[in-house]
C-alpha cells in the first residue's frame, strides 16, 4: 500500500525577515515556528514519518524540545537553495520510502496548514497519475514593475494560481524532476513542470499563509489562536 512522508526543508535564514535567528525558529505563540507546521503532519495517522531538513550547521534546532512528537526525524542535509535542500533530503531518506510512496513537501514557513486542507489535498491526489499543489486562485490586480518603483503593466489574473504547500509528488518523480531541473527552481511542482508534465491544482485556503515579513508572523498567530 502507498504511504505518505512529510518533508520539510528548513535550511534557509529568513533574510527578508532580518532577523538574527532563522525565521523557522521565531517564536509563535510560545514555540518555534517549525514547530506548528511540523505538529499539522505528526499528529495526522496517515503520514508515516515527518522528515526536518535542516543546515548541516544549524545551531537551534537543539535548543528546543522536540521529545512529544511520535514520528519526527531530523536531517542535517541542508542546501544552498530550496530545491537542493529537498533533492538532498530525498536521497537521505531513500532506504526509507519506495519509489512509489507519496512526498508531502511543506515550507517550515506555513505553519498554519490545517487538518482539513491536507484531507483534500491527499483526497484530490490519491489516484492521480502526477500530483499536484494547494494553491490558491489570485484574487488581487496583479502589477509588474519597472525597476524604478512604477508600474510598468498589469498583469492578467484570470487563471493565475499562487502556490502553496504541501506540494505532494511520488519519491522517484519528484526526485527525477529535481535532479533533471537543478537547484534553481523555486518549488517542487516547477520542476515536475519541466519535464513536461502538468501537476494538478488543488484548491487551498489563503489561511494557508508563508510567513515571510514581520506582520506575517502577526496574522499566524492570530489565525492559530482561533
Amino acid at each position: 500500500m502507498t504511504r505518505y512522508f512529510a518533508l520539510l526543508p528548513a535550511a534557509g535564514t529568513g533574510a527578508r525577515m532580518g532577523l538574527e535567528r532563522p525565521k523557522q525558529y521565531l517564536d509563535l505563540r510560545g514555540r518555534p515556528m517549525i514547530w506548528h507546521a511540523l505538529r499539522a503532519f505528526d499528529s495526522d495517522p496517515r503520514i508515516d514519518t515527518t522528515f526536518a531538513i535542516i543546515a548541516k550547521d544549524d545551531g537551534w534546532w537543539d535548543r528546543f524540545d522536540w521529545s512529544e512528537f511520535n514520528n519526527l526525524v531530523v536531517k542535517r542535509a541542508g542546501a544552498a537553495t530550496r530545491a537542493g535542500t529537498v533533492l538532498n533530503g530525498l536521497k537521505t531518506i531513500r532506504e526509507q520510502v519506495l519509489d512509489d510512496d507519496w512526498i508531502l513537501v511543506h515550507d517550515a514557513a506555513r505553519p498554519c496548514i490545517s487538518r482539513r486542507m491536507l484531507d483534500k489535498l491527499m483526497l484530490e491526489l490519491a489516484d492521480d497519475p502526477v500530483g499536484g499543489i494547494l494553491a490558491t486562485a489570485v484574487a488581487d490586480t496583479l502589477k509588474r514593475e519597472d525597476g524604478t518603483g512604477r508600474i510598468a503593466g498589469t498583469v492578467h489574473r484570470e487563471r493565475i494560481w499562487a502556490a502553496q504547500t504541501p506540494q505532494m509528488f511520488r519519491y522517484v518523480l519528484l526526485r527525477r524532476a529535481l535532479e533533471q531541473a537543478g537547484t534553481m527552481v523555486t518549488d517542487e511542482a516547477s520542476a515536475i513542470e519541466s519535464i513536461g508534465l502538468f501537476p494538478r491544482l488543488v484548491e487551498g485556503d489563503r489561511s494557508n499563509l508563508k510567513v515571510t515579513f514581520r506582520t506575517d508572523l502577526e496574522m499566524a498567530a492570530w489565525i492559530l489562536g482561533r
